[in-house]
């Protein structure tokens, strides 16, 4: 995740003291999984699958908690995954990007290819139920501090919604100034809360050992079994803080959820817990507001509200970053990316995406209604993710790290199994909404791999019909007029005669004194440097074959690629140089390769997406489309 309050490339960690970046990471990391603590411990007892709240029932949860927090997030995240960081970047599609080259056979590789994508999809749905669970839990802090204020709950969380996408267009970086104190703040208020309510019932505290997590399992082994649907909320962000280890480096992220964030979170958990002990079911109604005195709710929901829109602004701009990333990787169509930073290259927004998830947001949260009917929904993605996470781990362990099977296997096999679990419990939810995130996810699922098929298929058309470029030039360097300037043919392929070359020579029967046929290539690394970016072939008579390489989380600007090269001729001036570019209109057909529906799909999405002089920053005044046709 790219956080439009983030710095775009993770090189400068050295630079900046570690206090200062970890208190960044509290203000942009900890977002999602520090607003947990306002429905998970609740939905536990009084969710779709209630518990009884006894004494047993109440430290199993704690315990199960604890030791979620312990086993997924502090030693499969941020001991282990955060190692496996693509040139300092994290999240799924670098990691992918990372392991993908290392499998042996193309069938393993493929299919960890789609693995990486399916997760992909899946935070899809997990960003659009982020911000609708975390703002709609705590506004309802509204009916507990003051019960007729009730029904001004839906709409005051949708009005914070809609004005926080509203917002996006213009950027967050001012805003984001403001979001270290604030979560420190809230950290803070959670934990001394917690504290004060333990205080009062000491005995909580030996929840902390694992004994009672399966004495649960004992006791009540269905019902222990279905509480792990709700348990994993608690840990639900875990997995930003690999997306996110790029803006602030692993032991920033390390040492501020050790020492702080973890702390605070369990003092909350087991402050609710205790709270349970003395009110039993009195305190099911919200246990997180009412750990405070009653003079002290109103503050504590709008710091609340302020968490979670600080939660919900990180996912979005997660999502920014992710569809950035997908885009260069070849999964998404090319969309429109605004950037609104000059001095930030990681602040984008994209318009699409945007209104896309305001209306998700906006109708989950008209459709369900409540915090609580949202949280079956939530979870299945986030657990899905996990799972997908563990599958990559296990291929960085064994191709990449090379290590020896006796320590690789037993802690898979862990990490499995708590996936596996908390997987198979919230896939009981699926009835009473987890068919959402499923449903979405799929549904994007089915875009990336139609997008990612469609292109290559188109590519392989073309190269195809392509004429040997050799035979091109010795051919039309002899027949056709030269005129002075130059002229840039934007190519997908590395060989072969472009498209929009022969139609321009067939229909305007000249070619420019330099002719310079240029490819971007999408490198499998986050950023590649600009000393290497670019690679020439001379090919003869005023010919040039040029390779601009780039990152996957680099933004492609062809204009001030070319500016610095000197070995093609003479320097680029754009006043001289003409950039020539093909659109192909898809036919469908019967050749073996994709369904019809599926052609049809890519073909739609093909019409759509952003023209190609937007997306390589191409001047408006300097460019010509030449269209053709092509059968897939």
């Amino acid at each position: 995740m790219n956080h439009a309050v983030a710095s775009a490339h993770g090189g400068g960690h050295a630079q900046d003291g570690l206090a200062k970046l970890a208190v960044g990471a509290i203000g942009i990391v900890f977002g999602d999984i520090g607003t947990s603590p306002l429905y998970a411990f609740r939905e536990t007892f009084a969710g779709h699958h209630k518990l009884a709240v006894d004494t047993a029932h109440i430290m199993g949860v704690i315990s199960l908690m604890f030791w979620s927090m312990m086993i997924v997030v502090t030693l499969k995240y941020v001991a282990i995954i955060m190692r496996a960081d693509n040139k300092g970047e994290g999240g799924s599609l670098a990691l992918l990007a990372l392991v993908s080259g290392r499998t042996k056979t193309k069938r393993w590789s493929t299919g960890i290819i789609l693995l990486g994508v399916f997760a992909t999809a899946l935070f899809y749905g997990d960003s659009m139920i982020t911000p609708a669970v975390s703002v709609l839990s705590a506004v309802e802090g509204l009916a507990v501090a003051a019960p007729s204020l009730a029904g001004l709950v839906l709409p005051v969380a949708v009005a914070i919604l809609v004005f926080l996408f509203t917002i996006q267009k213009s950027g967050t970086a001012r805003v984001g100034l403001f979001f270290g104190p604030i979560m420190l703040t809230y950290f803070a208020v959670i934990a001394v809360l917690g504290v004060l309510s333990v205080i009062e019932t000491p005995s909580v505290l030996w929840a902390l050992s694992p004994h009672y997590a399966f004495e649960f399992f004992l006791i009540d082994p269905v019902r222990a079994f279905l509480a792990l649907g709700s348990v994993v909320l608690a840990v639900t962000g875990a997995e930003a803080l690999y997306a996110d280890m790029g803006h602030f480096g692993r032991r920033p992220i390390a040492v501020s959820w050790l020492f702080f964030v973890l702390p605070a979170l369990m003092c909350n958990y087991m402050g609710q817990g205790a709270l349970l002990v003395r009110m039993g079911d009195a305190a099911l109604a919200s246990p997180f507001y009412m750990l405070a005195p009653e003079s002290l709710r109103f503050p504590l929901v709008i710091l609340a509200t302020a968490a979670a829109v600080i939660a919900s602004q990180a996912v979005i701009s997660g999502a920014f970053s992710v569809t950035q990333q997908a885009i260069q990787l070849g999964f998404v169509p090319r969309l429109r990316i605004e950037h609104t930073s000059a001095s930030t290259a990681g602040q984008i927004y994209i318009p699409l995406v945007n209104w896309m998830l305001m209306a998700m947001v906006l109708l989950l949260v008209l459709f369900f209604r409540t915090s609580s009917n949202l949280t079956s929904a939530y979870g299945i993605a986030v657990t899905g993710a996990m799972t997908i996470d563990t599958c990559l781990l296990g291929v960085a362990l064994t191709r990449l790290w090379k290590w020896p099977r006796y320590a690789a296997i037993p802690l898979l096999a862990l990490f499995f199994l708590v996936d596996g679990a908390y997987l198979s419990a919230n896939l009981t939810k699926v009835p009473d909404g987890g068919w959402v995130p499923l449903l979405v996810g799929f549904l994007i699922f089915t875009l990336l791999t139609t997008w990612s098929k469609g292109r290559k298929l188109m590519i392989e058309r073309l190269h195809e019909a392509a004429m040997p470029l050799k035979v091109f030039i010795h051919s039309a360097a002899s027949s056709a007029s030269r005129v002075p300037g130059t002229a840039v043919f934007m190519t997908s392929a590395a060989d072969g005669v472009p498209q929009a070359l022969l139609h321009n020579l067939k229909h305007n029967k000249v070619l420019h004194e330099r002719v310079i046929l240029l490819t971007v290539k999408i490198m499998d690394q986050p950023y590649w440097p600009e000393e290497e970016r670019a690679k020439q072939d001379e090919m003869g008579e005023g010919f040039y074959r040029l390779i601009l390489r780039y990152g996957f989380m680099d933004e492609v600007d062809v204009p001030a690629a070319l500016k610095p090269i000197k070995s093609c001729g003479a320097e680029f001036k754009m006043m001289d140089t003409s950039f020539f570019l093909s659109r192909q209109t898809l036919l469908a057909s019967e050749r073996p390769g994709m369904m019809l529906w599926r052609e049809k799909l890519f073909s739609w999405m093909l019409r759509n997406a952003e023209s190609a002089m937007e997306f390589f920053r191409l001047p408006t005044n300097r460019v010509v489309e030449l269209g053709s046709q092509v059968e897939i």
